[in-house]
């Protein structure tokens, strides 16, 4: 594939606006969007999900910045002013997940939603937003992997690389129209959300050891694949727990 143009898509009064951004606007846009169609089938007002979106996006940008930051502290300590520049990158995707669900399921509590079905309702778009925003690190020439031959390799510094932001993006495209499917014959609250979980893990732990920028953990083990096994795990047990509990109420209707 081409080589990216740049970070830069034009400027206003001076003021670069960074391809990045747009993409992530056009994620967000796209995601709400879906959501707010989709939410009459999970007992959830329209208008009450822009509410969850409001606070919801912020708290996982923050996460997102935060997850980053920790795991860069050497680079990060002591100067806040270089926290708080967003602008110059550093997002880590694990980290907004984190917060931003946690955000969602506070606010389920609050205002008397069930979370499962709040959860169900936000995979897809999760899903689709994730194979949108990813197309800024092409921009970035960020999130890629190493050396290839392959056809669609990505020609970075006058090298040939896996483009393992794209790998993400087209798995993340398929992984929202499959939850949309899922979703309106799903068999019990919480199967579209732990589907999410295990798949979106599942990818993630491969495409990462093609990475060459990877978060590092205890100085040997890539962050993202050690938090996606466990994430996994954790979906498949929950999974495996609440079709159990479907079951045994269907036999008992019987």
């Amino acid at each position: 594939m081409p080589s990216p143009p740049g970070r830069v898509a034009f400027t206003v009064f001076g003021l670069p606006i960074m391809w990045y951004g747009i993409l992530i606007a056009a994620a967000l846009a796209l995601a709400t969007l879906v959501v707010y169609k989709r939410a009459w089938r999970h007992g959830v007002k329209p208008e009450k999900t822009i509410d969850f979106i409001i606070i919801c996006v912020p708290a996982g940008l923050i996460g997102a910045r935060l997850y980053y930051v920790a795991f860069n502290w050497d680079y990060f300590g002591g100067d806040l002013l270089r926290v708080v520049n967003i602008r110059a990158g550093g997002l880590a995707v694990h980290g907004g997940l984190i917060l931003g669900f946690l955000a969602a399921f506070a606010l389920c509590r609050l205002w008397d939603v069930k979370p499962l079905e709040a959860l169900d309702l936000a995979a897809p778009s999760v899903a689709l937003a994730q194979a949108v925003g990813r197309w800024g690190n092409y921009f970035n020439q960020e999130a890629y992997g190493g050396p290839t031959d392959l056809p669609w390799a990505l020609a970075i510094d006058g090298q040939r690389v896996h483009p393992t932001f794209l790998y993400e993006s087209l798995w993340c495209l398929l992984l929202f129209l499959f939850l949309l499917k899922i979703d309106g014959n799903r068999r019990f609250a919480g199967q579209t959300f732990l589907l999410y979980g295990m798949l979106y893990s599942l990818e993630r732990f491969f495409v990462e050891q093609l990475r060459t920028d990877s978060l590092i953990l205890l100085g040997q083990f890539k962050q993202a694949q050690v938090f996606s096994a466990a994430a996994f795990a954790v979906c498949l047990a929950l999974y495996a727990v609440l079709r159990r509990k479907e079951d045994r109420r269907a036999d008992f209707r019987l």
